[in-house]
């Protein structure tokens, strides 16, 4: 089995007053935080070990059978550097999930069935959960266009219209050994630039690095699913009637 690496460093400021308290991957549904819904998936199966990357009151996140680590400019830092924070943790074949997600078991075995280097889960029926979110599904979603292989071609750019989403990034991704090189090259190649994406490398997301590793010519391959997953990022997300459904359905695979 792989390695995961769960990034779990975010204040969750959309979130508040729910994470005045905790790490926004610790709010909790009918009394079960996010983390350990993930976990529990995790633990179905038996993925480890599980690196957790924590920032905001990190000292939280602590949980058996796990190993807790530290992104200390968590305040001024976005997903990608926390990932590179654990360096010394990317080797072999790893799997990279966000904090703020539950996936179903169903969604986790499609991504460990891929052979590919870089394999990134898609939800092809974005746009009917995205509608139960927000009465504008384009004000929060990201562009994402599929080659006929099922390779990825472009994500996590400002939509204009909907053609330009053919599904939605999830935040759960796995690189094989090979992946976690490419991965960490075109990391490195643009820390040494001082950008990415036209973004400081430290301010950068996932999918910012995802496309840079696309644009430099490595095959990034997607796992498409339909639905069995869950984000949490708003306060209208926490209180959803919608979120307690998809969350129930993932507890009773």
């Amino acid at each position: 089995m792989p390695k995961i690496i769960i990034l779990a460093a975010g204040e969750g400021t959309r979130l508040r007053p729910y994470t005045l308290d905790r790490p926004k991957c610790l709010v909790e549904v009918d009394g079960r935080s996010l983390l350990d819904r993930q976990l529990d998936v995790l633990g179905s199966e038996t993925v480890r070990p599980i690196v957790l990357v924590g920032g905001y009151r990190g000292g939280m996140l602590r949980r058996p059978g796990t190993t807790l680590k530290f992104n200390p400019q968590f305040a001024d830092t976005n997903m990608v550097w926390t990932l590179f924070c654990v360096d010394q943790e990317l080797d072999g074949e790893v799997i990279v999930a966000y904090g703020d997600i539950v996936y179903s078991r169903a969604n986790l075995r499609a991504l460990l069935d891929s052979s590919a280097d870089i394999a990134v889960t898609v939800d092809l029926d974005w746009e009917s959960y995205w509608r139960s979110r927000s009465e504008d599904p384009l004000s929060d979603a990201e562009t994402l266009r599929l080659g006929p292989d099922g390779h990825i071609l472009e994500l996590g750019r400002k939509p204009r219209t909907l053609a330009e989403i053919e599904g939605q990034f999830m935040g759960l991704m796995k690189f094989s050994a090979s992946g976690v090189k490419q991965l960490r090259r075109t990391f490195n190649q643009a820390r040494s630039e001082g950008s990415l994406q036209g973004k400081p490398v430290e301010e950068a997301y996932m999918t910012d690095l995802l496309q840079s590793m696309i644009d430099a010519g490595y095959q990034v391959k997607s796992v498409s699913v339909h639905g069995g997953w869950v984000e949490v990022d708003t306060v209208a997300d926490l209180e959803s009637a919608t979120t307690r459904s998809r969350l129930n359905a993932i507890a009773r695979e």
